[in-house]
């Protein structure tokens, strides 16, 4: 891959908690326009990773850059991230989680509005933009997370596992929006554990193992290159090694984890005007 073309540079990231090496000598690329997807089981090393390509953990070793070479924690505006749990707040409506999410990016109420319009239309969720998020249902929840993610017109869109937990229906619409965000020539990285789904919506799948990368290539790459039948297969032939323990020492890492908790796990304020987690 030509230096030209790529959007997102992972070079020899290492990480480490305490004595627990989380990633070891992680590298790769991604490529403006493409859907990547990073599989791996609980305890690989994705959600990890991701907190680094947003620029919340810095790495122990390593570099990661946008194409430029500035290092992404200095252009978080560049990035829109999903993460695992939503952190919205439950007594605004999804329209003014959107909104104060966009403003904090200096983006214009007018224009996070027209682009939250546009995505809404595709997940269905035109009609409880003005509802409160309290009594959503977790498929409402994610959705809203992706608007908001999407509001400030991020270069990169960052997922991690955006369908867990989620019925049939939702899920299949926020695989749809993926697919149209790649069609209109977005860029998003994709973790997940279920393979079916990283082989729909991916161009590419990285494969993650104990915080090191196994593989990375398309699912007909990984399938011909490891002599198997099929995409499971080849997972299953490159990750023999048992699967670690899922561990993060957030002790080590107070700080910036108190950010991460402040940008996606907010916090309301309680009939006494003191501040409670959601």
């Amino acid at each position: 891959m030509d230096d030209i073309d790529a959007l997102l540079k992972i070079s020899n990231v290492r990480k480490v908690f305490s004595e627990i090496v989380a990633l070891d000598g992680v590298s790769f690329e991604i490529k403006s326009g493409e859907v990547v997807g990073l599989v791996g089981s609980n305890g690989a090393g994705k959600t990890t990773l991701l907190r680094l390509m947003s620029g919340v953990y810095r790495p122990t070793e390593g570099t990661i850059t946008l194409g430029d070479g500035t290092p992404v924690h200095l252009m978080r505006s560049d990035l829109g991230v999903v993460p695992e749990s939503t952190g919205l707040y439950s007594r605004l409506t999804a329209w003014e989680n959107i909104r104060y999410h966009s403003r904090l990016y200096g983006v214009s109420d007018d224009v996070s509005w027209k682009r939250t319009l546009k995505f809404a239309q595709s997940l269905d969720m035109e009609e409880n933009l003005g509802r409160y998020t309290k009594g959503f249902s977790r498929g409402m929840r994610q959705k809203t997370a992706l608007l908001r993610a999407l509001a400030h017109g991020p270069k990169v869109l960052l997922l991690d596992e955006p369908t867990a937990g989620l019925d049939i229906t939702s899920a299949r619409t926020v695989r749809a929006l993926v697919e149209q965000i790649k069609h209109e020539g977005g860029t998003v990285v994709y973790s997940t554990h279920q393979l079916f789904e990283a082989q729909q919506v991916c161009d590419r799948i990285i494969i993650i193992h104990n915080g090191v990368v196994k593989a990375d290539g398309s699912p007909d790459e990984l399938i011909r290159e490891n002599n198997s039948a099929s995409l499971e297969d080849a997972y299953v032939n490159l990750t023999q090694e048992k699967a670690r323990i899922r561990y993060e020492n957030n002790k080590s890492e107070s700080g910036l984890t108190k950010l991460w908790h402040k940008l996606f796990r907010p916090k309301t304020p309680n009939q006494m005007g003191e501040f409670e987690d959601e």
